[in-house]
């Protein structure tokens, strides 16, 4: 049988020819090149393009102040109730009726809980059946009186006529005295179970708890089968406390201002007040009075303002801050005009500046800022009512650029 060789590997059949392979890498070489300058072209291309076209900026157009005041002075303070009320019982009982909320607008007068009365009814009608004895007494007292009073007249016709002793005619008068002073008697006893029925008639009036003024109840302190008190037990089991009711028509603001600066305040002083809660609504205000005492530990006075008027969304202990107002500065250059424009129309280039827009161009011009109202710079020169200036922009903006305005 014949001997079979295995198939031998021919790797040179493997073998590149060198003019082939140098051919293929010229090839990706062009490619590549091809490919640069193509990407260099689009991006010069965008660059041109891009470099002759205009940034687009917001414009806002500075307005005249109208006449005001500027800010003297800042505080930060709360909203307070000028009348708030916890009410409580007059006497220690239990909850058997709670008629209100929170939140719930109450009137004066308005029963808001009752307590168990059951023993003062009994009181009452205890001091009431002894008035109604006493009374029943004197009647009696009365009859004996009239009775008493005849016979002194029949003993004084017979001690005339000399058939009757002196003696008997003295026993008479005697009589018909103890029972006059029998019925004063009685009397006072009626007048002070009188009293008595007004006490006890008290003590179940106490039982029933009312509103002492108009206001929103912002706390319900008892629930039904609680023990409420007067006088605190020391304990967490007797309540001293119903609800608290607040004046809604008596807020008011309360800052304190650094004694170094409370010669700036004085009584009526408009204000500008802006909640925490709302800090793009302003306020109008006037100082009501500057409590004369300062904190020793803090060294502030404290200040009370009061609102020009109330709106519902102000509510006690909300957050405040106040802008203590004072006479409206002037311009110092320019037109002499006080104008007013967006905050963010105000660079700060080592100086105040802002950028006019004037016949799609950019004019850089030096401003100088007294203070601010609300969102806006107050400009007292460099600016005039009606220039437009901008307000939204790219940051590298130059003077005499060429810009598009957004509509």
């Amino acid at each position: 049988m014949p001997t079979t060789n295995p198939p031998q590997r021919d790797l040179g059949s493997l073998r590149i020819d060198e003019r082939e392979r140098g051919g293929d890498r010229t090839g990706r070489r062009l490619l590549v090149v091809l490919a640069a300058f193509g990407l260099a072209f689009c991006v010069a291309g965008a660059l041109f393009v891009l470099r002759g076209r205009a940034p687009s900026v917001e414009v806002a157009v500075a307005q005249e102040s109208a006449p005001g005041r500027a800010a003297l002075l800042n505080a930060s303070g709360y909203v307070t109730p000028r009348r708030k009320a916890t009410i409580a019982s007059k006497v220690t009982g239990r909850v058997i009726g709670v008629f209100f909320d929170e939140g719930v607008h109450v009137k004066k007068g308005q029963v808001l809980a009752t307590l168990d009365d059951s023993d003062a009814r009994l009181a009452l009608d205890s001091a009431r059946t002894a008035r109604d004895a006493t009374k029943a007494t004197i009647a009696d007292l009365d009859v004996q009186l009239a009775n008493a009073e005849t016979d002194l007249r029949r003993m004084v016709e017979l001690q005339s006529e000399g058939s009757q002793s002196q003696q008997a005619l003295d026993a008479a008068r005697t009589a018909v005295a103890s029972f006059k002073a029998k019925v004063a008697i009685a009397s006072a006893q009626v007048a002070a179970a009188e009293s008595r029925i007004r006490e006890a008639q008290q003590n179940v009036d106490n039982c029933v708890i009312r509103a002492p003024f108009d206001g929103i109840v912002v706390s319900k302190d008892a629930q039904v089968g609680e023990m409420v008190s007067p006088i605190s037990a020391g304990g967490g089991f007797t309540r001293t406390g119903i609800a608290t009711v607040v004046d809604m028509d008596s807020l008011e603001v309360e800052v304190d201002v650094n004694e170094a600066y409370i010669a700036r305040v004085v009584p009526d002083q408009p204000v500008r007040a802006v909640l925490d809660a709302y800090p793009d609504w302003e306020i109008p205000g006037r100082v009501r009075t500057v409590i004369p005492s300062a904190d020793r530990q803090k060294a502030t006075v404290k200040v009370r303002i009061v609102f020009e008027k109330l709106d519902p969304r102000i509510l006690p202990d909300m957050g405040v801050k106040v802008t203590f107002l004072g006479e409206e500065p002037q311009g110092k250059s320019g037109s002499g005009s006080v104008v007013l424009v967006p905050q963010d129309a105000v660079r700060d280039d080592g100086k105040k500046i802002v950028f006019l827009v004037k016949n799609q161009r950019l004019e850089r011009r030096a401003v100088t800022v007294e203070g601010s109202r609300g969102s806006d710079a107050v400009v007292v020169a460099g600016l005039a009512p009606g220039d437009r200036v901008v307000v939204k922009g790219p940051p590298d903006l130059r003077d005499g650029q060429s810009v598009a305005i957004e509509k």
